[in-house]
């Protein structure tokens, strides 16, 4: 088990530098699959499960046991899966005292229940009995089974798989590996040169790296990702949240349209992205962030979110994935819409303050809300009446600044109109707090 107490003395440029050495290192000994590796490495990085898919013999049980070798202090479960096996395969063997009492125990020491790491191969072969035990684990990081309800110290599953087999069980699995690539074989004549040289110098076999990471460090790492750490903070502002939001949302709608016209028909169930997994996304952009030495996530990592909601591997997806975050970026940047949706956002603020405390109020507008919120408010003020009207105008003036804010692209029309709604509900709940005091 690793230790967290160790303080983490590293700088965001040094955790850098470990993981682009670390991922050079496997690309030198797993040729040109550089961005499944750094796929890989944002799954580490968030604590996310990955799905490797390729025919056999493509590399996917070199790459993975190269990944996990980059890091020390973890332990690896190892298992190839099979139709006669049980869920105890996993969770290790059933404690036979317990079980004469018609109470399923198992005996976890040395299973998947008490590793870090875990490598999966041919996980569809398992049968679907099997595979549901798994889901628990998988998402709630708990062996639940019976009257046994234990934590895990599961960080990283990577499984592989020669072929996707589809049932209502195994579509509850795939929804636990946000990530996902298609590793194809490459017949350039180049790539199988350097592939045989592998195969001379290492025998097909993995390789013990010069200076492996702390598995503890991989943790710390984690938590700066999920905004917990103390030292560092890799920060998204709001405008970059929202704009990131548009964009998997432009990329469900093209790639739902794309399913229809492969199809000729709205039947069959659409490609859905869940809250949970756009929430998610967020811990992806940090990592991104992160992997570039940055504190601060950028418009170009938004980009790269196709690692969780794309198959690496597959150039139709990824494509359409860009295409949707080149759209809406194209529209937001032409427009000057990122201005605008700052300026909203900034409103929305100044709105949850006076909810929070209905006699803000009464109060001068320059007095209450965020600075870029006041400073435009208070512009449009002066443009339309001179100066700063009496604060019991307040009500009026904030319904008047939204009426007469014109939105320049569709983006931000329809993040006005959620906005007008919120003012609407904001004033509601002034006027009954006001007149309680009345």
């Amino acid at each position: 088990m690793s230790d967290l107490t160790t303080p983490f003395t590293q700088s965001i440029e040094e955790v850098a530098v470990q993981l682009k050495q670390a991922a050079a290192f496997i690309g030198q000994r797993v040729i040109n699959r550089e961005e499944v590796i750094e796929q890989a490495f944002c799954a580490l990085l968030t604590a996310e499960h990955m799905l490797l898919q390729s025919r056999t013999g493509a590399g996917k049980s070199l790459l993975t046991e190269q990944i996990f070798q980059m890091f020390d202090g973890a332990k690896l479960f190892r298992v190839q899966a099979s139709k006669e096996q049980q869920p105890d395969t996993f969770f290790g063997g059933l404690d036979l005292e317990e079980l004469k009492a018609g109470r399923i125990i198992h005996n976890t020491r040395g299973s998947l229940v008490e590793s870090e790491f875990g490598f999966i191969d041919e996980i569809f072969d398992a049968n679907d009995f099997t595979l549901r035990a798994l889901l628990s684990l998988l998402n709630e990081r708990r062996l639940m089974r019976g009257i046994q309800n234990v934590p895990s110290p599961l960080h990283t599953v990577i499984a592989a798989t020669n072929y996707l087999r589809i049932s209502e069980v195994t579509e509850a699995l795939l929804d636990r590996f946000l990530y996902k690539a298609v590793v194809l074989p490459d017949k350039d004549p180049f790539i199988q040169y350097k592939i045989s040289q592998q195969y001379m110098t290492h025998g097909g076999g993995i390789t013990n790296p010069p200076v492996k990471i702390p598995f503890s460090h991989l943790q710390h790492m984690h938590e700066i990702i999920r905004g917990k750490s103390d030292a560092y903070n890799i920060s998204i502002t709001d405008e970059l949240l929202y704009f990131t939001n548009i964009v998997i949302r432009h990329y469900e709608f093209l790639h739902n349209r794309a399913l229809h016209d492969r199809v000729k028909t709205d039947g069959g169930a659409d490609f859905y992205i869940s809250p949970r997994s756009q929430a998610k996304a967020l811990d992806l952009l940090r990592a991104l962030a992160l992997l570039k030495a940055r504190t601060q996530v950028t418009h170009a990592d938004v980009s790269k979110l196709y690692f969780m909601f794309a198959t690496v591997g597959i150039p139709e997806e990824i494509a359409l994935f860009k295409k949707a975050y080149t759209a809406v970026l194209n529209s937001l940047t032409a427009s000057r819409g990122f201005d605008q949706i700052t300026i909203l956002l900034d409103f929305t603020e100044l709105l949850d303050a006076i909810r929070e405390k209905p006699a803000l109020i009464l109060q001068p507008l320059s007095q209450f809300g965020s600075a870029h919120s006041k400073k435009s408010l208070m512009e449009w003020i002066k443009e339309k009446f001179g100066t700063e009207q009496p604060h019991d105008q307040n009500k009026k003036l904030l319904e008047q600044f939204i009426q007469d804010f014109l939105p320049s692209c569709d983006e931000v029309r329809e993040l006005k109109s959620s906005v007008e709604r919120t003012l609407q509900q904001t004033m509601i709940v002034v006027e009954r707090e006001l007149n309680k005091q009345d």
